[in-house]
């Protein structure tokens, strides 16, 4: 593709990953980007998850995020957002970097969000959600493919991309983590929602002192790591299919293709598949919605 901009790597580890026991520790390593999430950190996601999956010796995966915040979402305005670069795929999807007008994205985000979470979360592991600071549009993606999130007393939720005229990120589980009426509120305002609420409705199991997060998570670990391993993945398997019988799954593709049709409009009225808002202009916005 012409006029690339040039793509800057502020690390060659934007994953974490250590063993303790029986549990595998993965962790976001971007915390001067608040652990927004580029191609270079999905795929080494990816590598994490695999080689979690394939040690024996690991019952349990904890996700986490390094710093102040889990994960700020999607990357779209570090110096190191690299969505024209190509990777090694994973789901068998054609490479995106040479298809034309909106094909370009509907490729690339089929792979490195839709799918990539779709693999994690059917990973025959229990996994912990550890989340602190903001848990934002791709953040919630993360969060909500695990199979419990315990989060911190500071730590809050938000999809606003209605901002961009785009009706939630590309993992839609939205309708499924809350009531209808609910994520409806979630998506429309685009406001941020505290964890005590978010454990209201379900979506977070528990909430502690920010102090407490850290060994309240790797406690639960050490309990799930006690238990049956074909159980817990049984476990996890009966309730996951409960969620496609609902529909989760068909659902999410449906969405997928207005998420798509939304980027593609603004394309076409703004020359910008994001309608112009950049990392620092949601952010902006963000702020100014909180105040009021």
């Amino acid at each position: 593709m012409t006029n690339t901009p040039e793509i800057t790597y502020e690390t060659e580890t934007p994953v974490l990953y250590r063993v303790d026991g029986p549990v595998a520790w993965i962790t976001m390593n971007r915390p001067g980007f608040n652990n927004a999430q580029n191609s270079q950190m999905t795929y080494a996601l990816d590598d994490a998850f695999i080689r979690a999956v394939n040690d024996d010796a690991v019952k349990v995966i904890v996700l986490a995020g390094e710093g102040k915040h889990f994960s700020a979402g999607h990357d779209i305005g570090t110096p190191g957002r690299d969505v024209d670069r190509s990777f090694e795929r994973r789901l068998l999807w054609a490479d995106h970097v040479n298809k034309p007008g909106a094909e370009f994205l509907y490729t690339r985000e089929q792979e490195v969000y839709l799918g990539m979470c779709r693999r994690w979360r059917d990973c025959q592991k229990p996994t912990i959600a550890m989340v602190q600071g903001a848990c934002v549009a791709g953040g919630l993606m993360l969060a909500w493919v695990c199979d419990l999130i315990v989060a911190s007393d500071d730590a809050f939720f938000q999809d606003p991309v209605i901002r961009m005229g785009i009706p939630g990120v590309e993992y839609f589980a939205h309708a499924f983590e809350l009531p209808p009426r609910v994520a409806k509120e979630f998506l429309l305002f685009g406001d941020r929602m505290s964890a005590q609420r978010a454990e209201g409705f379900g979506m977070v199991n528990k909430v502690v002192p920010r102090a407490e997060l850290a060994a309240t998570v790797s406690d639960w670990a050490s309990k799930l790591a006690g238990m049956p391993s074909l159980g817990l993945w049984l476990t996890k398997q009966a309730v996951n299919h409960v969620e496609e019988l609902r529909g989760k799954r068909s659902a999410m593709d449906a969405v997928y293709h207005m998420h798509h049709f939304a980027h593609a409009q603004n394309q076409i009225l703004t020359g910008n598949n994001l309608a112009g808002l950049d990392a620092g202009k949601m952010a902006a916005a963000n702020k100014d919605a909180a105040k009021g």
